[in-house]
């Protein structure tokens, strides 16, 4: 992209042999994207050791985990991996954290969700500043006398906070550059949270204030009907979850109906089939290169500062990562120069 304030990322799931995040990373940074994710999603791999291939296999983009949660990995141990990822990265890393999902699964109830995120990302930059002071805290408090016992090359590494919640916006937008809306492609969302956050932050300039972050599902083929088909089916997965988050969506209630209950039996294919290539364009990325990069390009206009793109990418990985890099991202230079 030319403009800096728009800025295109790929993101990945943990579930590849190790030795595959240099060469996709080295990948997405040959195409000339701005920046590589992964995911740090339960029962997957665990981001670090993934993110540090990709920092070594990589010398300009901006690397980083969108995003892991503080109530199954301490702030303590965060700060320490992001730190260690960011030297590697040469000062390329950022920190996306956000409530998670699936904490049942580990019984896992937290109480205080919101407060503790806050908390979390306030002890992390604590700890990446070296500070010996004590940090007061009712869920992560640090005693104070010692802090992390390596020099730090960078404390400010950026943050991003994951999060549909109007009050999760509230209280942490002040520690973060990112916000990410996962799970959308949907454009009218963003003057919304660009409004909600302008709100929490009246002070700042819009360019002081964090931009917002699009993410979702993304399948690109030739073939765009077999691309929508495929996205249809992994957003089957979430569409009745995020359809209950965004306030712009207008769902016959019916509809939402029968989706929840073809999803709550796993008949995805059913769900699949519910689901239009109107409806399907607010919650992915689908279809030829030029309909993916139109949709991205919406999202710019609407005032959004970041698009990932996420798995599956195509109906190949390969194929779909290649479409993405040769195809979508001129599509979106030629759209940032009209």
């Amino acid at each position: 992209m030319t403009d800096k304030h728009k800025t295109l990322s790929i993101a990945f799931q943990t579930d590849k042999p190790m030795a595959a995040y240099a060469p996709l990373a080295a990948a997405v940074e040959e195409y000339g994207f701005d920046g590589v994710s992964v995911y740090n999603d339960m029962l997957y791999q665990p981001a670090w050791l993934p993110l540090m291939e990709m920092a070594r296999a990589t010398r300009r983009i901006r690397i980083g985990v969108a995003a892991v949660n503080p109530f199954t990995c301490h702030p303590i141990n965060i700060a320490g991996q992001i730190a260690l990822i960011d030297e590697v990265a040469d000062g390329r890393a950022y920190l996306g954290m956000a409530r998670g999902g699936w904490l049942d699964f580990v019984g896992l109830q937290p109480q205080r969700p919101i407060r503790a995120l806050r908390e979390a990302f306030t002890c992390v930059r604590h700890l990446l500043s070296g500070s010996t002071a004590p940090l007061a805290g009712e869920i992560f408090p640090l005693a104070g006398g010692d802090s992390l016992r390596w020099s730090i090359q960078r404390p400010d590494i950026p943050f991003l906070l994951g999060t549909w919640g109007r009050q999760t916006i509230r209280s942490c937008v002040d520690l973060v550059s990112e916000i990410k809306i996962g799970g959308s492609a949907n454009p009218d969302i963003v003057p919304h949270y660009d409004q909600m956050i302008a709100e929490a932050l009246p002070e700042a300039t819009r360019e002081e204030r964090a931009g917002i972050v699009m993410g979702a599902v993304t399948v690109v083929d030739e073939d765009g009907v077999a691309a929508r088909n495929l996205a249809r089916r992994e957003v089957a997965l979430y569409l009745p979850l995020i359809a209950d988050l965004d306030p712009t969506l207008n769902i016959e209630p019916e509809l939402l109906s029968r989706l929840r209950q073809a999803t709550a039996a796993y008949d995805f294919e059913g769900a699949a089939a519910l689901i239009s290539d109107d409806l399907l364009a607010r919650f992915a990325f689908a279809g030829r290169p030029d309909d993916v990069a139109q949709q991205a390009a919406a999202i710019f206009a609407a005032g959004g500062r970041r698009v990932e793109f996420g798995t599956p990418h195509g109906l190949t990985a390969e194929r779909g990562l290649e479409l993405l890099g040769s195809r979508v991202l001129p599509a979106l230079r030629d759209y940032s120069e009209t």
